[in-house]
């Protein structure tokens, strides 16, 4: 099975990509967290995403605010898929952060989920490695399948308060 990164900029990302790799843990999806920062830590980061796919992983998941340029700068080190996570940050609300990381050039694409979206990154990861994975399909499908009865059970309590 494939591995998924999780790689944010600052160990103050931690709190929100828990998101990701909770949602990956859930899963029985290996995952690897990392600190890489596209300005304090470029070299590193790009040595990361050329050796990701002989690492065994199959998606990057990055998370980042402000400036936001590390999930382009991993992208463009590597052909594995990428999807950002804008970080809301004390500045602009994660705007900048948001159009930072969706608005990339022509030919290097970024996934982008919602701003502070960790635990969609990592369904959308594993939405990725599921088209390889019959075993990652099927924990997707049985997740949706609780997603489902627990809006039913929820309607149900609702009803029954008339």
């Amino acid at each position: 099975m494939k591995k998924v990164a999780v790689i944010m900029g600052s160990d103050s990302d931690l709190p929100l990509m828990q998101g990701a790799l909770d949602m990956l843990g859930k899963l029985n999806i290996p995952c690897e967290a990392h600190i890489y920062s596209a300005h304090r830590t470029p070299d590193a980061a790009a040595d990361f995403a050329r050796n990701a796919r002989a690492e065994g992983f199959g998606a990057i998941i990055a998370g980042a605010g402000k400036a936001a340029h590390l999930a382009g700068a991993l992208a463009a080190r590597t052909t594995l898929p990428v999807i950002g996570v804008p970080i809301k940050s004390s500045t602009l609300d994660g705007l900048d952060a948001l159009l930072s990381t969706v608005q990339m050039p022509s030919g290097m694409p970024v996934a982008t989920v919602a701003i502070d979206g960790a635990a969609n990154a990592a369904l959308l990861a594993a939405q990725i490695l599921a088209v390889s994975d019959d075993t990652i399909a099927q924990k997707l499908e049985e997740l949706r399948a609780r997603q489902t009865e627990a809006v039913l059970l929820k309607d149900r309590a609702l009803q029954e308060q008339k």
